[in-house]
This record gives C-alpha cells, structure tokens and sequence, in this order.
C-alpha cells in the first residue's frame, strides 16, 4: 500500500527541515577552517632590528603592548635595538633579526657587497638627514666641510652614509675630513667644540633647539639627494620562506603608523612611558609630528616605493664611488607584500 499522503507529506516536511538545518553547518565548516588555517599561516614571531635604541619617533612600535596592532595580525614583534641602519643589516644578516629597519645606503652597500636582501616597505619616504654647525664656524656649502671634524651617531649609521653623500658631491671624501663618532646624542659635542659639525636628522635638530643650541647653519642632504630616509629589509631566504608572516607585519606595521598620524597627542603620552627619551611629552610631540610627517608621500599610501627615485639614488651612490656594482632596484624591491586594503 502506497504510504498515506499525510504521512509523505510530513517525511518530505522533515528531510527538508533537515537540509535547511544542515546546510549552513556544512557551508561554515570549511570557512572555519580556512580561516582556522590563514590565521595560524601568520602566527609566529618577528624579530625588527632597529638602527637605533627605543625612542620617541619609533613610539608606533614601542605602544605594542598598549595597542595591540601586531597582536591582532597574529605577529608577535620584538624590538631589537641597534646602532644604525648598518647594524641593523648586520643583525638580520646573522640571523639576530627578521627585519631590518635600515637606510638606503646601507641597504645599497650591502647589496654592493653581494648580500641577497630585499626592501619590503619604504617607512620615510623623505630624506630627514642634514649636517649642522654653529654660525660661528661659518659652515654655509657641502665643500666648507673640507678638514673638519664632523659627528655621526655610529659609523654604521644614516648619518655617515648620508654625510658621504654630501661630501661627494661637493667633491670630498671622508679623507678629506675627520668623522667622529658621537652616538646618538650628538650635539653635546658640537657645543661643546669637540667637532666643528655634525651629521643628524631632522628629529636630532629638533630635539638639540629645544635644549638650548642656539643659531646654527643647516644643511639639508635632501637638497643633494633626495631619497627615502629608511626601509625595512629582509634576507632573500626569508623573504621566500615567510611571506604570509612578513604580510602580516606590514600591514600590522601601517596601521601602527596610520594611528600615530591621527593620534600624535596619545603616542606623546605613550612615549613617556614606552621611550628612553619620552620623558618631555612637549617634545616628543614635536618629534612624532616630524616623523609622521616623513612617513607619508603625496598620492602614494603608506609604505609604496617610489622605484624611480630609490633607482636614482643607487645610481648616485655609484657614480659618487660609495658602491660599485650597479643595482636594479626593481629586482630588490619587493612591493607584492604591502597591504591592499
């Protein structure tokens, strides 16, 4: 006997009940899982090696454990300090550090070398480096550098590299003059006459008017070469190996940046608790304005490479002899792993 039409009619009703039931639980459970799997894909740790020790103008780094920016990417950053962009190379090229934040020139000199490295993100694309003297010792032209004694934070660091830019241009070598290393506080010395200029930033400059350095001559490297002031970097070896980590990092990296450019106010105040040098929250202000406004370049979102300058400036740095081997820059410059969103 044929089943009842009640009884067909109620065991349809209940097998579509069940596929109705059924469905979004079979729908959710691969997404869950992949997105189980794109989450553990970027879980793991990131060791930056910096140029520099914990300081005010790097407060988007140091605020991690306050903001939480790398943790909600699934990166667990560690901040390895340094003495300039060339230690930082050092440190990544020993296996020290994941990351380097180090500058152009360092970057270059140690491609020259023959290291396999890559730039992954332009942090300043604005050159922030200048050499400063007292009006006193009439130093007003790159060529008035000739038999001076000039200051640079460590001889791994941006401010040699960029003084020798300077010097060559003007026709000079570091024969020509006496450098001395002055670490990062460097103009005590210059006021106090151990040397006749020193080699700083922007930031430095700032930080030595507000202390009392008085009426001084700048000159501004940008005004010789204009080219980013610091990238991040990576072996080639862990650029190949860690992408989806090194994404995450990036873009965990911009949204730190992205929020000390909208909140100077609150990376003032987190300065003084996270930076060695946090301690005048007036000042550190000035210093994350400044450097946020190194962090961004007209028409171009955070961390995009301008290739045709950074080729302009490796070109330079080879014509000046600070390098030998010519570089492309399109084959060490990786801009696949910026974010998108």
């Amino acid at each position: 006997m044929p089943p009842h039409p009640t009884r067909r009619a109620l065991l349809t009703a209940a097998a579509s009940l069940a596929a109705v039931s059924l469905t979004p639980l079979a729908t959710l459970a691969p997404r869950t899982a992949r997105a189980q799997s794109a989450q553990a894909a970027v879980s793991g740790k990131v060791t930056l090696a910096g140029w520099s020790k914990p300081i005010s103008e790097i407060t988007n780094l140091l605020a991690e454990p306050d903001k939480g920016f790398f943790k909600a990417q699934g990166v667990e950053l560690v901040y390895l300090p340094g003495a300039g962009g060339g230690d930082a190379i050092r440190n990544i090229l020993s296996g020290q550090a994941d990351v380097a934040f180090t500058d152009p020139g360092s970057f270059f000199m140690a491609l020259d070398k023959g290291e396999k490295l890559r730039a992954i993100y332009d942090i300043y694309p604005q050159n922030v480096f200048n050499v400063v003297s007292l009006k006193s010792a009439n130093i007003t032209r790159p060529a008035d550098l000739k038999g001076k004694r000039i200051g640079v934070y460590s001889l791994a660091s941006g401010t040699r590299q960029n003084l020798l830019v300077m010097l060559h241009q003007a026709g000079l070598t570091e024969a020509d003059v006496e450098i001395v290393v002055t670490g990062v506080l460097n103009f005590a010395p210059l006021l106090q006459g151990q040397v006749d200029a020193t080699a700083a930033t922007d930031t430095g400059l700032l930080v030595g008017r507000r202390r009392g350095l008085g009426e001084v001559n700048v000159m501004e490297v940008r005004d010789t070469l204009n080219v980013s002031s610091d990238l991040f970097v990576v072996r080639e070896a862990v650029y190949q190996q860690k992408q989806p980590l090194l994404r995450a990092f990036l873009k965990a990296y911009r949204d730190s940046a992205a929020w000390m450019i909208a909140q100077p106010e609150e990376a003032a105040t987190l300065a003084g608790k996270r930076a060695i040098d946090g301690t005048d929250r007036a000042i550190s202000l000035e210093v994350i304005r400044l450097r946020n406004a190194a962090s961004t370049a007209a028409g171009r979102p955070l961390g995009a490479f301008d290739l045709d300058s950074l080729q302009q400036a490796a070109d330079a740095y080879r014509a000046l002899g600070l390098i030998e081997k010519p570089i492309d820059i399109a084959a060490v410059v990786d801009t696949g792993l910026l974010p998108g969103d």
